[in-house]
């Protein structure tokens, strides 16, 4: 019988599990993006949480923490996924985030940024998106239920905004 528990992963980090009870887990996704990828048949899950979209930006940082850029981090989640016996022709995937919390942070747009290396490594990975929560002002947190593929999202309105 599984064991039921909760797989949180953290900002920069990624999580996969191919145990049924397990549900993997993230918060505060502002301008970070997560990129929820489940195989169906295999009751494989996996959670990447990336901060930055390309690790040229720091290549050293990279080296060590792969999973923090989208390049390096989309590349190794589906590498580990298939090890767990994934099938990359079966994979629902799904991302939220990419939000502009920084009023007036136009300049850098790392939300925006985010939204568009995502969706870019996942066409050309030739893998389409089944659902997508991107953009806006708001945090949000989003949770994979390994054993069903359910994702819940739930978004936290900033404190003080008006909306």
């Amino acid at each position: 019988m599984a064991t039921t528990q909760s797989v949180v992963v953290g900002v920069g980090d990624c999580g996969f599990s191919n145990n049924m009870g397990d549900t993997l887990v993230t918060y505060a996704l502002g301008s970070c993006v997560a990129i929820t990828v489940h195989d169906p048949v295999g009751h494989i899950g996996g959670l990447l949480h990336f901060m930055l979209p390309e690790s040229s930006l720091d290549p050293e940082k990279a080296g060590r923490q792969p999973f923090m850029f989208a390049d390096t981090g989309v590349r190794l989640m589906f590498e580990k996924l298939s090890n767990l016996g994934a099938d990359k022709k079966r994979l629902q995937v799904k991302v939220a985030g990419g939000a502009q919390m920084i009023e007036g942070s136009a300049t850098f747009n790392i939300g925006k940024r985010n939204a568009l290396a995502v969706k870019k490594l996942l066409w050309k990975a030739g893998v389409m998106i089944q659902g997508e929560e991107l953009g806006g002002t708001v945090s949000r947190s989003i949770m994979l239920e390994v054993g069903t593929g359910k994702v819940s999202l739930k978004e936290v309105q900033s404190r003080g905004g008006t909306q």
